[in-house]
C-alpha cells in the first residue's frame, strides 16, 4: 500500500534491541501522511507504547506495507514474497553464511536494499551505525581491561567501568567515564613495568566513535611515529595512559623495498603491499580495530604474531576489540563472532582455540557483531536521522516496475542488490558465490 511502511521485529538474534526508526521519527512521518506498521517485538528497547503514541499501528501482518525496514538479516522464513525489504544483509562480500539468504531473496522475488550500499555519488556511505560501534566498543574495551587486570590480581580504576548495555543511557556511561578520568588524573595508573597504551585503528566513523570515548580520559596522544620512537628508546612512562591512532599508511608498506605507500594505489592494488603492524603489538595494552577489511587486503594481526608475543610470560597485549568483526580476517585470531550476553573469549595461541571468558594465556577478544545494540535508543535515533530523508520516496515508490524504471533516489537505487528475482547489474558478481 502506497504511503505505508513497516518496521519488522529483529528476531535474528535475541540481544538485538535496535530499530531503523525511533518513535519520534515515526511521528514525523505520520505528520507527512506516511503510516507505519510496527511488528511487535518485546526485545526492542523502544516500547510498543512509545510507537503507538506517535501514530504507529501494531500489526503482525506486514503485507500491506509498501516497503519493510529492519536492521539485521531477515530470517528466510520471514521474507514475504514480492516485497521490498531494506536491511543489513551481509552478502556483498559473498559471505558464505548468508548466501542461502540471498538465494531465498531471489527465489521469492524480494527487492533487497542494503544500508551498507546506500552511498553518495563518490561512493561514501550515508546510513550507518559506525560511531556507535566505536562508542560501545571503546566502553567495553575499558570494562574488559579492568576485568582482565583484576583477574591478574591488579587493581585498576578501569574495574569501575561496566559493560555498555548495563548503563541506562550513553549519558550515564559518560558520567562513569568522567569519574574514571578524575581518578586517573589524580592517581595515575599502577606501575606494571609496562606501558599503558590504547591503540585505535582506522580513520572512519568507527574509529571516530571510539576516540570520542577514549578522549574523555586524561590520555597523552602520540602519533604512530612518536610511538615507534618511544618503543625504540623505552621512553614510556608506566603510570600514564597513552592513545595512538594508527591508519593504513602507518602500518602498510609496499612489497617493493624501493616503493612508497600511496593510498589510491593501495586500494587498487593491495597485492603490492604487506602489513607491518606486528611491530606495534608488544607495547599495546588494548587494541580497538575499526578498519574496513576485505580478503584482498593484508591482515593487521596474524596468529603467528600472537604466538610470538605470547612466548613471554606476561605480554602487554591484553585486549583486542575487533569492532569490524571479520572472522579470521584482519585480526586472524578472531575465531568467531560473539553476542552481548557472552561477549568475549581468550584466544589461546599455542592451541589455536578460543575459551570463553577473560582467563587464559592469550589476549581477550571482543567480537560482538552488533555492538551498537548495547546503546539501542541512541543508536536507533542516530541511524533513523540519516534514513529519514529517503523514507517518503520509498513509501510512494512503485516497486512493480523493472529495475531500470524504478524511480527512487539515486543513493537508494545504488543499494538495490536484487529486484524481481534477479541480481541488479552492480551485484551480478555475487552469482559466483551462490
Amino acid at each position: 500500500m502506497i504511503n505505508t511502511i513497516a518496521i519488522r521485529k529483529e528476531n535474528i538474534e535475541p540481544t538485538e534491541q535496535r530499530s531503523p526508526l525511533s518513535p519520534e521519527q515515526v511521528g514525523i512521518l505520520k505528520a507527512q501522511g506516511i503510516q507505519t506498521l510496527i511488528e511487535p517485538w518485546e526485545n526492542r528497547r523502544y516500547t510498543k507504547a512509545e510507537y503507538t503514541e506517535n501514530g504507529a499501528v501494531l500489526s503482525t501482518d506486514l503485507t500491506t506495507a509498501n516497503v519493510i525496514f529492519g536492521v539485521k538479516e531477515v530470517p528466510i522464513d520471514d521474507l514475504i514474497p514480492g516485497k521490498p525489504f531494506c536491511f543489513f544483509s551481509h552478502t556483498i562480500k559473498g559471505q558464505s553464511y548468508n548466501m542461502p539468504l540471498l538465494q531465498a531473496v531471489l527465489d521469492k522475488n524480494v527487492t533487497l536494499m542494503d544500508y551498507e550500499k546506500i552511498t553518495d555519488d563518490n561512493g561514501r556511505r550515508l546510513i550507518f551505525f559506525g560511531p556507535y560501534a566505536g562508542i560501545v566498543g571503546a566502553i567495553n574495551t575499558l570494562w574488559l581491561l579492568g576485568r582482565r587486570m583484576a583477574a591478574e590480581g591488579v587493581n585498576t580504576p578501569f574495574a569501575k567501568i561496566r559493560q555498555a548495555n548495563t548503563y541506562a543511557s550513553q549519558k550515564d556511561a559518560e558520567e562513569a567515564l568522567d569519574k574514571l578520568a578524575g581518578e586517573i588524573k589524580a592517581n595515575g595508573l599502577p606501575d606494571m613495568g609496562q606501558p599503558w597504551v590504547i591503540a585505535i585503528t582506522g580513520a572512519g566513523t568507527v574509529s571516530g566513535g571510539a576516540q570520542k570515548i577514549i578522549d574523555r580520559l586524561p590520555v597523552e596522544n602520540i602519533t604512530p611515529a612518536e610511538f615507534r620512537k618511544m618503543q625504540a628508546g623505552r621512553l614510556f612512562k608506566h603510570t600514564v595512559l597513552y592513545k595512538v591512532v594508527i591508519d593504513c599508511d602507518n602500518f602498510v608498506k609496499p612489497v617493493d623495498p624501493n616503493g612508497v605507500f600511496d593510498w589510491n594505489d593501495y586500494f587498487s592494488h593491495p597485492e603490492k603491499y604487506t602489513a607491518d603492524f606486528a611491530g606495534y603489538l608488544p607495547d599495546i595494552t588494548a587494541l580497538i580495530n575499526g578498519i574496513y577489511w576485505e580478503k584482498r587486503y593484508p591482515r593487521l594481526i596474524t596468529k603467528a604474531d600472537i604466538r610470538e608475543i605470547y612466548k613471554s610470560e606476561r605480554p602487554n597485549l591484553r585486549i583486542i576489540s575487533d569492532i569490524t568483526c571479520d572472522v579470521q580476517g584482519s585480526i586472524e585470531c578472531n575465531l568467531h563472532c560473539t553476542a552481548s550476553d557472552n561477549p568475549v573469549y581468550v584466544y589461546l595461541p599455542e592451541k589455536d582455540e578460543a575459551v570463553d571468558g577473560i582467563n587464559g594465556h592469550g589476549p581477550v577478544i571482543l567480537a560482538v557483531d552488533k555492538l551498537p545494540s548495547e546503546l539501542p535508543r541512541e543508536a536507533t535515533s542516530f541511524f533513523g536521522e540519516a534514513l529519514m530523508p529517503f523514507v517518503p520516496d520509498l513509501a510512494r515508490a512503485d516497486f512493480s516496475v523493472s529495475f531500470d524504471d524504478l524511480n527512487i533516489p539515486a543513493p537508494m537505487k545504488r543499494s538495490v542488490i536484487a529486484h524481481q528475482g534477479k541480481l541488479t547489474p552492480s551485484f551480478e558478481y555475487l552469482k559466483k558465490f551462490l
